[in-house]
């Protein structure tokens, strides 16, 4: 059976780059008679906004987006991810890493798609010759040098060599937090995703999360990274740029709005959302979802 989520971070409200994946996830994973989940990803308490978890879910609940289930939330499942970190150094596939951001930085290999790439500072040191012991360092993943290859639904194939693209890459960060790429990896395979629907800003990280998936033999969901809502000023809605949240006076504009985004023809007059959702995914082709960004004012 088909398993979708929608996974959402409580760092605001959401807006319509929000609706976009939320709307898309929903209808793939019921256009093929599937389950969509909804998991909040909470793993970065400093940024999150109170209230934000409970607004988002009323706002699904707003826009008739009903998930199958009960909501998840990662910041119950650590003991999830530290059984995974330990599985990976046991194998001592990780190596803690001591190095404060500006050596990061001053010592990093030239830049790679998401940031600067580490220069395996740390990973070259043995136990006893650790500069900083006196505080907890971050565990970051080695990383090898073979390609990383992977079709996308709506961007093609895609590949990258993690070694020189983004280098070892951080676990457990030195704050005692989880990385999303750690996090995601493990919920996705405990919850039985196997259809993976989102933004193209994390099209980047896949091929992080299909290398740890190979290393923690776990299944490697199919992937589909929608294209990115900007502005006029071609930045990605967000809340970084100052995306307004979602009107809910305006619920099937928005809504209708973001299906014309989708592909789908003009909708029918109808008498509710619900109803609007159930043409949507009686009409819904993946395919017709154009990679392009999308500007939307």
């Amino acid at each position: 059976m088909y398993v979708g989520r929608f996974a959402p971070s409580p760092t605001g409200l959401l807006h319509i780059g929000s609706l976009l994946t939320a709307v898309a996830s929903y209808l793939d994973a019921r256009g093929r008679h599937g389950r969509w989940l909804v998991r909040m990803e909470d793993l970065d308490p400093p940024r999150e906004k109170p209230g934000a978890s409970a607004a988002i879910l009323a706002t699904l609940e707003a826009f008739a987006l009903h998930w199958d289930g009960e909501v998840v939330y990662q910041s119950k499942r650590h003991h999830l991810y530290a059984a995974a970190l330990a599985q990976l150094r046991a194998r001592e596939l990780v190596y803690p890493c001591y190095c404060s951001r500006k050596t990061v930085h001053a010592q990093a290999q030239g830049m790679g798609v998401d940031g600067v790439v580490y220069g395996g500072r740390c990973a070259l040191l043995g136990t006893d010759k650790r500069l900083c012991t006196d505080k907890a360092p971050a565990w970051r993943l080695r990383v090898g040098t073979e390609l990383i290859s992977f079709f996308d639904a709506v961007q093609g194939w895609q590949q990258q060599c993690l070694n020189t693209d983004v280098g070892d890459f951080v676990l457990l960060r030195a704050d005692g937090f989880w990385a999303y790429q750690l996090a995601v990896v493990v919920d996705d395979a405990a919850q039985g995703i196997n259809h993976v629907v989102r933004g193209q800003d994390l099209l980047v990280s896949t091929p992080r999360q299909i290398y740890l998936q190979q290393l923690l033999g776990l299944p490697q969901p199919s992937y589909a990274h929608l294209p990115l809502l900007t502005n006029a000023l071609g930045q990605k809605w967000s809340k970084q740029t100052q995306a307004p949240a979602l009107d809910l006076r305006r619920r099937e504009t928005l809504l209708r709005q973001v299906l014309v985004y989708l592909g789908l023809p003009q909708a029918p007059q109808v008498d509710s959302l619900a109803d609007l959702l159930d043409w949507a995914v009686q009409h819904w082709q993946l395919g017709l979802v154009s990679p392009q960004a999308i500007v939307t004012a």
